[in-house]
């Protein structure tokens, strides 16, 4: 069966980005070394713009779908990507989006459980769940990993990493990485048992 992993990045108080969607100041601390082990790490999460400047071709390594809320989606759209990763199979959940800006995107409003479910029972390479807070917390259940690219800043306020009610998961740690730059990327598989 597939799994789906939740791969994002995060504040050190577990913000993906500000009170009013800014995730900008996390971009602020790329630099080439981070980038390369970002790309070298999961190469399918580089969006078309970032594959064609480094020369990614179009085969998949860890992913063939990416699931993301409206949010998450937004940005791109508003500077015309209306498909930012055309190499994986790219999923909406919306209820307010009404149609697809681009034919390789699919807008979903129904269940994001029951979508996850069927396309954990397919053929296939991992989903990534890309963003963002309030689908993360549709999915909770659903989630086998999660991936967490903490970068050193404190927000103090903002979007949280899971819109949803209290229910403390146990996750064991698979791994951690450390950049230069102040970024510790962790990952966490589900305990099972």
């Amino acid at each position: 069966m597939r799994k789906l992993t939740y791969f994002i990045a995060t504040t050190i108080d577990g913000f993906i980005a500000g009170p009013g969607d800014e995730f900008d100041f996390m971009m602020s601390i790329l630099d080439d070394a981070y980038v390369a082990a970002l790309i070298e790490s999961y190469p399918d999460t580089v969006s078309a713009r970032g594959r064609e400047a480094v020369g990614l071709g179009p085969d998949n390594r860890d992913f063939d779908t990416v699931l993301m809320g409206r949010n998450t989606y937004e940005p791109g759209l508003s500077i015309g990507m209306t498909s930012p990763y055309p190499h994986l199979r790219q999923y909406v959940v919306s209820k307010s989006l009404a149609t697809s800006p681009d034919p390789a995107v699919t807008v979903f409003s129904g269940d994001a459980v029951e979508l996850v479910r069927g396309l954990k029972r397919e053929e296939g390479k991992g989903i990534w769940l890309c963003g963002g807070a309030s689908l993360a917390g549709q999915l909770r259940d659903e989630i086998d990993e999660i991936v967490l690219k903490i970068n050193p800043f404190v927000a103090g306020k903002g979007i949280p990493l899971f819109a949803s009610e209290f229910a403390p998961e146990l996750y064991e740690l698979k791994g951690t990485r450390t950049f230069g730059n102040g970024v510790v990327m962790v990952t966490y598989v589900k305990r099972t048992g």
